[in-house]
C-alpha cells in the first residue's frame, strides 16, 4: 500500500513512528510537507505538485496538519481526497475540529457533555456573559487558540470584565467557559482509533497552573478510564467525524466533560507513558479501511 503522511516535520515523533511502523508492515511510505505542495485544478484532473513533480495517487493519506496551517493544509488534503485517496481525517472534519465554537456546537448537538460555554465578540453585556457561564471563576479563551495559548483564568467578575473588554477592543472572538474546580490543573487525553480508546493519560500541571497541557509544562501519567469516560471519548470522536483523534476531557461532579477533539494529536506522551504501540493501531486501522471506498462526510456542521 502507498501511504503519504502529510506533515511539516519529518523529525516529529508521531510522524517518525507512523512511518517506521508502516514500513515495518511492508508499506511504501512517504512524508510529504503539505506546506510545500501546490495544486492544479481543472475538470476531472486533480493534480498535486511537490518539488517540481506531480505526486502519484496514494492509497491512503494520514494528515498531520498544524493549527497555523489549517486552511492551506486542509486544501491540500482535499486535493488528495479528490484523487480518491483514503484519509484518516477528512478536510471537513479537521476544519470542524479546529473551530472551537463549531466543535462545541457539534458536540452539544450530538449529546456529548461539555463545560458551559458562551461565545462572544463585540458585546458590552459582560455581566450577562459571566452569569451564563456560571459565574466566576471562569475560563476565557481565544476561539482559535491552541496548546493552552490564549487561555486566561479570571477569578473575579472584575478580572473577567477586564479580559473581555481587552478582547472587545481587539475585535477578537472569544469563549467564556465555566471553571471546573474539582479538575483544576488536570485533564485526560484519550487516543481514539476507530471505535476504541487505545491509550489514555492524565495530564497534571506541575506548577499550580490551571492548564494541564504538556506544552505548558504539564506531566502525563497512565490512567484507567471509567466506562462512561471511554464511551464519551468514542462518542465525541464519532460526532466530529474523526476516527483517529485525541479527545481531551475533564472529570467533573456531573461526569466527564469534553474540552477538545484533536485531529492531529501527538502519540509521544501516550506511547512513552503507557507503553502501548499506538502507531501500530493507527496503521492497522488504515490497512483495514483504506481499500474500502471512502464515504462522503455527511455531517453538515
Amino acid at each position: 500500500m502507498n501511504i503519504a503522511i502529510l506533515s511539516k516535520g519529518a523529525a516529529n515523533y508521531t510522524t517518525k513512528r507512523l512511518k517506521e511502523v508502516a514500513k515495518e508492515r511492508g508499506h511504501d511510505v512517504r512524508v510529504i510537507n503539505y506546506a510545500k505542495c501546490y495544486v492544479a485544478i481543472e475538470k476531472d484532473k486533480p493534480v498535486i505538485r511537490y518539488k517540481g513533480e506531480s505526486l502519484e495517487k496514494f492509497d491512503a493519506i494520514i494528515p498531520r496538519i498544524a493549527q497555523s496551517y489549517t486552511k492551506y493544509g486542509t486544501a491540500v488534503a482535499r486535493q488528495f481526497e479528490s484523487q480518491g485517496s483514503y484519509t484518516t481525517a477528512s478536510s471537513i472534519a479537521i476544519n470542524r475540529s479546529r473551530d472551537k465554537l463549531r466543535a462545541y456546537q457539534v458536540l452539544a448537538k450530538a449529546g456529548v457533555a461539555i463545560p458551559k460555554t458562551v461565545f462572544a465578540r463585540e458585546t458590552a453585556s459582560f455581566d450577562d456573559v459571566i452569569a451564563l457561564a456560571g459565574g466566576t471563576p471562569l475560563i476565557i479563551k481565544v476561539a482559535r487558540g491552541t496548546h493552552g495559548n490564549g487561555v486566561v483564568l479570571a477569578e473575579t467578575p472584575k478580572a473577567a470584565k477586564a479580559v473581555m473588554q481587552a478582547f472587545y477592543v481587539e475585535g477578537v472572538n472569544f469563549l467564556v467557559q465555566e471553571f471546573i474546580r474539582e479538575s483544576a490543573g488536570e485533564d485526560i487525553r484519550a487516543l481514539v482509533v476507530g471505535s476504541r480508546v487505545v491509550a489514555a493519560v492524565k495530564r497534571q500541571s506541575l506548577d499550580g497552573d490551571f492548564r494541564s497541557n504538556t506544552h505548558q509544562g504539564g506531566q502525563g501519567v497512565p490512567i484507567r478510564l471509567t466506562d462512561e469516560e471511554r464511551k464519551t471519548a468514542i462518542k465525541a470522536a464519532k460526532a466530529m467525524g474523526l476516527p483517529i483523534c485525541g479527545v481531551d476531557m475533564m472529570r467533573s461532579e456531573r461526569g466527564p466533560l469534553v474540552l477538545e477533539v484533536n485531529s492531529s494529536a501527538s502519540i509521544m506522551t501516550p506511547e512513552k507513558i503507557t507503553g502501548r504501540n499506538v502507531a501500530e493501531k493507527i496503521i492497522e486501522y488504515v490497512e483495514q479501511n483504506a481499500k474500502r471506498r471512502p464515504k462522503k462526510d455527511k455531517i453538515g456542521a
